[in-house]
């Protein structure tokens, strides 16, 4: 399918053919008859994008802040290769569409297929021939009111959101600044809500525009104050949305000048917010800034989980607020029509944008996206390039590699190291088909695709590499396992028992070898300890310390259906590599949290767990949300028979013996990551044993879960 990507570099913008997203539970697939282009925020994100590295710093400090803390504390060539990592993909563009309902996820009863729907969401409803949405940012679109004008939903909900903020009631006199594509649809809502409005902009066709929508209005300029005291009859605006998009402050200072004593203001579009404090004081003016669509904007659990907001005390979210425009469409007292003055069929997406962005010179207004809904889309899309240069390759002796899922890690880590050890990229598949392609193009894959079943199909595949979010990770590694291929899964391995016995149920019975990336084992360091206690007599006692910073908790790693937690996610990699060093399981397992008042802290992210393994070692993981990220990650301890080991993030570790200490230094910090995709390519190639026995993989799996019982009993609960 065609979809518009900007690369986050270069700042290019293409249309580009990747593959259709698949189905997922939650969502409703829709194939696309109409989007419009948001020009004010969409421009901006586009000139963002063409600015050079240096630029977008200037842009982002906070970002820059980030990376160069992840500098201190992961070296500078890991912040390097993260930093590329992230420039080095695409983004989609877009965030208000309209089409047909073509395929349903699980748990979606609202909608049927071949319903009429409008669609809502940066990343959800973008300029592309097939949309992946969650079935709350979707509303049917009434029969009276064709694709075009339903493709204005969002835009629609993101003024009436303003209007609502603003609380207008009958007559007031209601100042709009900005009369763009927001603008003018904030001056039909309130002129139907029985307001007076008057509109403020510097393009003179704009003005003339909103007067005929019914509006009084003039250019900006050195009258325009004095113009609209004149129509308030000297009292000045009861309330004032400014709408415009612009870096100015004109847009704010202004609104305070125009509005009466105790007047309302509502920032609704993207301005200046520096607030000279002598006016809004002493007109005691209220200020609001409105929250994109309406409540559930930027709440996971209702944007992505689908969790609707009580209707009786949620009266207004962002479904409901595009319904509401949509009716408002479909009974004529609002009307998009004169708003467009563009549009293109999708296939000619880039001259779009060269409108928006001023390189047509040539004024615009509304700019709308056309689609053909009737032609097939190929879930299937081939690299030429990728398959010529292989056809020259004997593929037989390479390992070939099948993706599934294709996010952060996977581009930062996993790929990267794949590539230095001569795998054959064969096979990708992302959620959304825009990562797929993107990163598929990058690395040489041979074909993208839209479902993880075309990648277990492949039977080109002979590992398949499996980097999705953790809520899958057992079912595909099945299923892959089932078809006798050899798999790669990212921890954890599964989410609790029930998918674990089936997981290992199918690779007790697989020809494939199952390999989980507990990569920590494979660290140089760690192997030295393990050197270093060799031929012990006596138990050891370790105790692991880890700064593991905050996530907040509407991360999806904190949902416990997606992600699973952050003990079931990252404190199995300790657990493993406490096996590793002891070579017996655990076999006893007990937990503490903190107890916080603090609803933004969670207090399962940071515990004490005591493990005691089955030759009677001891384990003690501090594993800790609330440092400092100026501290290093991690710090181990491991004391036995008079001997002590200690590392330090991977980095450096000390050897205590005989009272003497000998200091061991690598030049960066390795984590065993390259050392790791070796070996299961080894594995995948030639056969043999997995470097992780299934019996382990199961006792530091089942010990995650029993630390969660523990937490959850007060007791100490057996593994």
């Amino acid at each position: 399918m065609k979809q518009i990507l900007q690369n986050l570099q270069t700042g290019r913008l293409a249309v580009v053919d990747v593959p259709p997203p698949a189905v997922q539970p939650g969502r409703v697939l829709v194939r696309t008859a109409a989007s419009l282009i948001s020009a004010g925020t969409e421009r901006m994100a586009v000139e963002l994008g063409r600015k050079s590295l240096i630029g977008k710093a200037a842009e982002r400090p906070d970002l820059v802040r980030q990376v160069m803390q992840k500098a201190k504390s992961e070296g500078v060539m890991s912040t390097i290769q993260a930093v590329r990592a992230k420039l080095d993909s695409s983004t989609a563009l877009g965030y208000s569409a309209a089409g047909i309902v073509a395929a349903i996820g699980e748990d979606v009863t609202e909608f049927r297929v071949s319903d009429r729907v409008a669609c809502a969401g940066a990343g959800f409803a973008s300029h592309a021939e097939m949309l992946s949405v969650p079935k709350n940012l979707c509303v049917r679109v009434p029969e009276t009111v064709d694709f075009e004008a339903a493709a204005f939903g969002t835009l629609g909900a993101i003024a009436l959101q303003g209007v609502r903020l603003a609380e207008p009631t009958l007559g007031e006199s209601i100042v709009v600044i900005g009369l763009g594509l927001l603008g003018q649809i904030t001056v039909q809502l309130l002129k139907a809500n029985g307001c007076r409005v008057y509109g403020i902009d510097l393009d003179p066709r704009k003005v003339e525009l909103a007067r005929r929508f019914g509006a009084e209005g003039s250019a900006s300029n050195n009258d325009t104050k004095q113009a609209v005291m004149e129509w308030t009859r000297g009292r000045g605006a009861d309330a004032v949305l400014i709408t415009a998009a612009t870096q100015s402050n004109e847009p704010v200072e202004l609104a305070g000048e125009v509005s009466r004593l105790k007047g309302r203001v509502v920032v609704v579009g993207l301005v200046g917010m520096s607030v000279p404090r002598k006016v809004y004081y002493e007109r005691e003016l209220a200020l609001k800034i409105s929250m994109s669509y309406g409540p559930g904007r930027y709440d996971p659990e209702y944007e992505d989980r689908g969790h609707d907001y009580p209707f009786a005390y949620v009266r207004w979210t962002e479904g409901r607020n595009i319904e509401a425009f949509l009716d408002l469409l479909a009974e004529r007292r609002i009307n998009v029509e004169p708003l467009i003055t563009h549009r293109f069929p999708i296939e000619e997406g880039e001259q779009a944008y060269q409108l928006i962005t001023g390189e047509m010179n040539e004024s615009y207004l509304g700019v709308v996206l056309s689609y053909d809904t009737g032609h097939e889309l190929k879930s299937r899309l081939e690299n030429n390039l990728a398959a010529a240069a292989k056809r020259t390759t004997e593929r037989a002796t390479s390992v070939r590699v099948g993706l599934i899922g294709a996010g952060n890690y996977a581009r930062k880590m996993l790929l990267p190291n794949f590539k230095a050890a001569g795998a054959a990229f064969q096979t990708i598949a992302s959620g959304s088909g825009v990562t797929a392609q993107t990163v598929g193009e990058r690395y040489g894959f041979r074909s993208y695709v839209s479902s993880a079943d075309e990648v277990i199909a492949d039977e080109e595949v002979n590992l398949v590499v499996i980097a999705t979010r953790h809520n899958l990770h057992a079912s595909l590694a099945a299923q892959a396992l089932r078809s006798n291929r050899h798999v790669f899964v990212e921890k954890p391995l599964a989410l609790n028992d029930e998918e674990l016995n089936s997981l290992l149920g199918a690779a007790t019975e697989s020809r494939g070898c199952l390999m989980v990336g507990f990569n920590r084992r494979f660290s140089p360091l760690a192997i030295k300890a393990k050197e270093f206690f060799a031929n012990r007599q006596a138990p050891l006692s370790i105790l692991y310390r880890v700064n593991a910073g905050r996530i907040p908790r509407e991360h999806w790693i904190q949902d416990a259906r997606e992600g699973g937690g952050r003990i079931i996610g990252e404190v199995c990699h300790f657990i493993d590599l406490m096996q590793f060093w002891i070579s017996e399981p655990p076999v006893r397992v007990y937990a503490e949290r903190i107890a916080s008042r603090n609803y933004e802290l969670i207090d399962e992210d940071s515990v004490f767990i005591t493990l005691r393994f089955a030759d009677g070692s001891n384990g003690s993981v501090a594993y800790l949300a609330e440092g400092d990220r100026a501290l290093a990650k991690e710090r181990i301890e491991i004391y036995g028979e008079g001997r002590t080991f200690v590392l330090d993030d991977f980095r450096r570790a000390t050897q205590y013996s005989n009272g003497r200490a000998t200091d061991v230094k690598l030049r960066s910090q390795d984590k065993g990551q390259t050392s790791e995709v070796r070996t299961v390519c080894d594995v995948a190639l030639n056969g043999g044993a997995p470097p992780i026995t299934l019996d382990e993989l199961a006792a530091t799996t089942r010990a995650t879960f029993r630390i969660r019982e523990s937490l959850q009993t007060g007791q100490a609960v057996d593994v």
